[in-house]
């Protein structure tokens, strides 16, 4: 199944896609995907989507997920990527975290903030938790997964690597983590290990790659980062870019204003991003 959420931000609806690609409306039924509904969506499975109301299809898509306690990220997950960065593979996963304030819809606009004269793509596979995990083995951990949605870890590089401290504050400005348009359940994603995703900037393919070259993958990374902390439902793992990011152009390339980004995972769906600077937005 396709979920979604939809209206304005901070007012979205719970909602799925049905078999021709429709908006349907499930708010009544469930109150929003949170919490606790993430650890039910397998009984809303046999559901006649066709018996739900209509929605616009012209109706703005917010983040499929709500009440995301942690945003959690994975660096330098592909070789090809570290090694355009000029950096080694690691030898255990780099974790850092994103703001849940970087949040938002899939096509919402891309807001370069302040002062800013880095700012980066970064197609990435997320993964929402569905169970609470702890101390989970490899072997159960794709069971506590609720759902596969496509992001855009965006990243100010000079914010993150250049003005000392962690990666944090280059990671989490305003409108930095859009995620969407859709929570894919894993029953339409039998190998998250096996899925193609690219990103284009002004219709020019920067990013063509695929989750199989991940250096941890997904049941492991579930497995590894339940060991330091309990993963609850709604939290959201970033699994790491593959190679083509404007810092690894040559010469590097950031986003400006006016700037037209595009993305996608196969199975996952698409995103387009305008790009504004805060003084524009």
């Amino acid at each position: 199944m396709r979920f979604l959420r939809y209206g304005a931000p901070g007012a979205e609806k719970p909602g799925l896609l049905d078999a021709e690609g429709r908006i349907r409306d499930l708010s009544v039924l469930i109150k929003d995907l949170e919490g606790e509904v993430l650890c039910h969506l397998d009984a809303l499975k046999g559901l006649d989507a066709t018996a739900l109301p209509l929605v616009a299809d012209d109706v703005r898509l917010g983040p499929p997920v709500s009440g995301t306690g942690k945003f959690i990220c994975i660096g330098l997950n592909y070789a090809d990527h570290a090694e355009e960065s000029g950096m080694s593979v690691p030898p255990e996963p780099v974790i850092f975290m994103k703001a849940t304030s970087a949040i938002c819809g899939p096509c919402d606009n891309i807001i370069i903030p302040r002062d800013s004269e880095k700012t980066d793509w970064e197609v990435e596979l997320a993964v929402v938790i569905g169970k609470p995990a702890k101390h989970v083995t490899e072997a159960e951990a794709l069971r506590h997964v609720a759902g596969y949605a496509v992001t855009n870890d965006l990243s100010e590089r000079a914010f993150q690597i250049e003005r000392q401290g962690q990666w944090t504050k280059g990671k989490s400005c305003d409108s930095f983590g859009p995620l969407g348009p859709w929570l894919v359940t894993p029953d339409e994603i039998p190998d998250p290990q096996d899925l193609h995703m690219w990103l284009k900037v002004n219709g020019e393919m920067k990013q063509d790659g695929s989750t199989r070259t991940m250096v941890y993958g997904v049941a492991f990374l579930i497995s590894y980062l339940s060991r330091f902390m309990t993963l609850r439902p709604g939290d959201i793992i970033s699994t790491g870019t593959p190679p083509g990011v404007g810092m690894g152009q040559k010469p590097p390339r950031y986003l400006v204003d006016g700037d037209v980004v595009e993305l996608g995972i196969a199975h996952l769906g698409t995103q387009v991003q305008h790009v504004r600077s805060d003084d524009a937005a």
